[in-house]
């Protein structure tokens, strides 16, 4: 489970507090201004940087990576009028997907997936704001999912340089959304595989493996599905930044998680089946140690006795059924074939039974 975060108790709404581990990363910001016929991409280091830029008619999309700045922050909330809360929850990590409605303006957070390497998932929190003309995108850090996005900008490929702020928004929304895909799909190979290998190794290690799965499945399953309640508010917005026609789209990528849910759903069965077939399996295992050892002390046992009987202290010139055979020539002869006719009757015995 993921450390909870939270600012101290007492404290005053809309406080600002930086997240320890993210003091030294610097934001790198970038500006992106596009209509049907141009497009333009800026760096930018201060507020004010921003304005010359803002005063077309454009599409604006700022995106800002790293949080490590809050008097930034707070000049960028000031100037485009973002409300404070929004701001706090911008800072404060660790906030479910959620959408809310501010004046005029929508404020959204998700949570961002990597790719996955050694079993690790790696997610970020990636807050959106929603204006008419302006979208704002803040990440933990440098390195997102939304290229493919930049790219069809800076081509003009698609619907996105001839719609509206609310396209792009959904643009970004999609591509975060889309980045599950492949996580999913590779947990599925890596499910497949795995239970595959388990009848031919069933040790206690897969059992730590199994739940690791687990883990993994409850957490893509949790953001995918709050994430999912994202669109359909999306889809059912009346502050009037969402048209009618974008709502279809959201309602394609709201499909698209529902897909993601079913397989994440087979996964967690797939899981409870592997652990019904490991806990099988021991079993068989167990019942077959068991059963060998139940062949060699049923073969054992006789020749225990015979061995006790013969191994005892009689004297026979006391009388003549005082163990006779201890003094026979062949009475050493005697006791191993007898030893030899027990063993054999009891594997012919077992043998006939089919228990071998």
């Amino acid at each position: 489970m993921g450390k909870l975060r939270y600012l101290p108790p007492g404290t005053a709404p809309a406080t600002l507090i930086l997240p320890p581990e993210y003091q030294d990363v610097r934001p790198s910001k970038s500006l992106l201004e596009y209509d049907a016929h141009s497009f333009q991409e800026h760096r930018v280091e201060t507020v004010d940087d921003l304005f010359p830029y803002l005063e077309s008619e454009k599409i604006s999309w700022i995106n800002i990576d790293g949080l490590g700045d809050i008097e930034f922050f707070q000049q960028l909330a000031l100037h485009f009028r973002i409300h404070p809360l929004a701001l706090e929850d911008i800072l404060n990590l660790g906030q479910r997907p959620k959408v809310e409605e501010y004046d005029c303006q929508l404020f959204i957070v998700l949570h961002m997936a990597h790719e996955r390497k050694q079993q690790e998932m790696k997610f970020e929190q990636v807050s959106i704001v929603l204006t008419e003309k302006i979208v704002i995108t803040v990440q933990e850090r440098s390195g997102d999912v939304l290229n493919p996005v930049r790219q069809r900008l800076r081509d003009g490929v698609g619907n996105a340089r001839f719609m509206r702020a609310d396209y792009l928004a959904y643009a970004l929304i999609d591509a975060v959304i889309d980045q599950y895909f492949p996580l999913i799909d590779s947990l599925g190979e890596t499910l497949d595989n795995f239970q595959r290998s388990l009848l031919d190794q069933p040790t206690r290690e897969r059992i730590n493996e199994i739940h690791e799965f687990r883990r993994n499945i409850a957490r893509i399953h949790r953001d995918v599905g709050l994430q999912r309640d994202v669109l359909g508010q999306l889809m059912r917005d009346e502050s009037g930044l969402v048209a009618e026609r974008t709502k279809l789209y959201f309602r394609d990528c709201y499909d698209n998680i529902v897909v993601m849910l079913d397989h994440l759903e087979s996964f967690r069965d797939s899981t409870r089946n592997m652990m019904e077939l490991y806990l099988t399996s021991t079993s068989i295992r167990t019942n077959e140690m068991v059963r060998v050892l139940t062949i060699l002390a049923s073969v054992f046992l006789p020749l225990t006795f015979i061995a006790g009987i013969y191994g005892m202290n009689f004297d026979p010139m006391r009388g003549r059924l005082n163990m006779p055979e201890l003094e026979w020539p062949f009475g050493y002869l005697f006791a191993i074939c007898l030893v030899l006719s027990v063993t054999i009757g009891i594997l012919a015995f077992f043998k006939l039974k089919k228990w071998l």
